[in-house]
């Protein structure tokens, strides 16, 4: 296909009175002559000032374009000879954008069943923005219609680090995703509008239920204390404290909400510890040895989210299914499906309790 000839076949694509902006409609254009074959492997295109002059638009509009193919790898430029159609396999797959707000194990674990789960379907791309607002704005804004769909987990921290689930400047950048690409994990919000795809938890209504499902065993003890990390680095949603307290009012026991273990701790037999984060899990039970007491007689322990470490260690666990939260992306990403679902939450009892 000579250069005029493709020069007029985007031409013919660029819709003036379109709301799709005119580097995506340049983006998408080469796609589909790549995917209907009309170019080759390896074959050039029009340069940026041929293909502005001949399609009458700006050079930034084409140099966006060029920039985000690259980004992608449809496109690949040679200095002195100009771009060239490479590695076309990836436009016959899903390209995923996928974001989450740490790299913690159960996170990852999320990504990882994912991957796991959509196979050779799909590139997907691992973005990572530390609960960080503006880095959430950024990256999305820099990759907005490089990508055939979004996976975001939005949960972010305040300057004093506590944790919001949104903000006016998030909704704004997520708002301009098209909702038929949109699939929020982990955290939902109800007022973004449209028909998206969601995964989400429900803390607060999770944990109550959980502990409801474990009563037998917690009433033989005395005092509930959460260890409910105020000041984390990655904030946790304040449902779970919620939660937790609307269970111990409603049946009756006496509880204590604490923001870390501290050293040398004033443990009492028949305490009852539900602990987030991995460290205060690890002092309590250093302290729990210490002084000589017995894991799940003396003092219980609840951890908040599942790993492999803790069903060795024999802990008792409240957490939600990640492995399913993965699955359940990749099947929406597969059969375009746009379906709003609370994931699976689990009380897992051991001899901790």
């Amino acid at each position: 296909m000579s250069s005029s000839i493709m020069h007029s076949e985007i031409n013919k694509t660029i819709d003036e009175n379109s709301r799709v902006p005119k580097y995506k409609q340049i983006v998408d254009s080469i796609i589909e002559d790549i995917s209907k074959g009309r170019l080759s492997f390896g074959q050039k295109i029009p340069s940026i000032n041929e293909l502005s002059e001949s399609c009458y638009l700006s050079r930034n509009t084409v140099e966006k374009a060029y920039k985000l193919l690259k980004e992608r790898k449809v496109i690949v430029s040679v200095k002195g000879k100009g771009y060239y159609t490479a590695k076309t396999d990836l436009i016959s797959k899903v390209n995923v954008f996928f974001m989450i707000n740490k790299p913690s194990s159960y996170k990852m674990m999320i990504y990882n069943s994912f991957v796991d789960a959509i196979g050779v379907n799909a590139h997907v791309n691992l973005f990572i923005y530390h609960c960080e607002e503006s880095l959430f704005i950024r990256t999305l804004e820099k990759n907005l219609g490089a990508f055939d769909y979004y996976i975001i987990m939005p949960h972010f921290k305040l300057e004093d680090l506590s944790h919001v689930s949104y903000s006016e400047a998030v909704l704004d950048v997520i708002e301009q995703i098209p909702k038929d690409k949109l699939i929020i994990m982990d955290n939902a919000k109800p007022c973004i509008q449209g028909n998206y795809g969601s995964i989400y938890q429900d803390f607060q209504n999770d944990i109550y239920q959980a502990l409801k499902e474990g009563l037998d065993r917690l009433q033989k003890y005395d005092k509930i204390i959460l260890v409910y990390p105020n000041k984390a680095v990655h904030p946790y949603p304040k449902r779970i404290m919620l939660g937790f307290r609307q269970f111990c009012v409603e049946y009756d026991f006496d509880f204590e909400i604490l923001d870390q273990i501290y050293d040398d701790m004033e443990l009492q037999s028949k305490d009852i510890f539900i602990t987030i984060e991995e460290m205060d899990l690890v002092n309590l039970m250093r302290q729990i040895r210490k002084k000589g007491l017995k894991l799940g007689k003396d003092i219980g322990i609840i951890s908040y989210n599942e790993t492999p470490l803790k069903e060795l260690l024999g802990i008792t666990v409240i957490s939600t299914d990640f492995k399913a939260m993965g699955e359940s992306a990749a099947y929406m990403v597969l059969k375009n499906k746009k379906e709003k679902v609370k994931n699976v939450f689990k009380y897992i009892e051991r001899n901790s309790l």
